[in-house]
């Protein structure tokens, strides 16, 4: 018997780096989905460290240099990720889960950043570059509860940038996991909050 074909499973199947938060949550499916898929990543706040700056993992150049100096977004969702940065949505079930990827070189003090297609990132393995991919799922967990999971995999594309990057995640992996625990803790408050509203509007119905 095997498991579910999950997204990241078919974007990034054998990661050299990986990390995974988990937690039931006290709604439905259907919220905890909306409330992951809209959630404003510039609201999440992990100890000392933010998600919209997650180690410098949501690229610096905002807009396209093109159109000047980068600017800070007030709003940052996995759809402005996708039109407005490196990022890009790799796809999207609707009520069950999500993946967003970028390639880039990680490690350097001033990352280079690598924007890549949804049917060409599984097979880019340029060297020199890393691949990340961030899913998030929401699957039933009994009748009004849910599994939700944030995962991330890094794979790199030869053994120098590995050796790169391994020392990297060394230093970095602590505070990637506290954003993790807030990403996750924000999405469950936020699903509970939407569950609460859908309950109240159907009493009073």
């Amino acid at each position: 018997m095997t498991g579910p074909d999950l997204l990241i499973d078919h974007f990034l199947p054998h990661p050299h780096f990986e990390l995974v938060r988990n937690v039931i949550v006290d709604a439905p499916v259907k919220e905890t989905y909306a409330a992951a898929r809209e959630l404003d990543f510039t609201d999440i706040r992990g100890g000392v460290v933010s998600a919209a700056s997650w180690l410098r993992m949501l690229p610096e150049r905002w807009h396209n240099r093109r159109h000047g100096p980068p600017r800070h977004p007030t709003r940052l969702t996995p759809d402005d990720l996708d039109a407005g940065s490196e990022w890009t949505l790799l796809g999207d079930r609707p009520g069950s889960e999500f993946a967003l990827g970028v390639a880039g070189k990680f490690w350097k003090p001033v990352i280079v950043w690598r924007r890549v297609a949804a049917d060409e990132f599984a097979a880019f393995d340029e060297a020199g570059y890393g691949k990340l991919v961030l899913a998030v799922s929401a699957f039933p967990y009994g009748p009004h509860r849910t599994l939700l999971t944030v995962h991330t995999r890094v794979r790199m594309s030869d053994p120098e940038s590995w050796l790169k990057f391994r020392r990297y995640w060394r230093l970095s992996r602590p505070a990637i996991g506290s954003v993790h625990t807030a990403l996750i803790r924000t999405i469950a408050a936020n699903a509970r909050r939407r569950a609460l509203a859908a309950y109240t509007r159907t009493d009073q119905d």
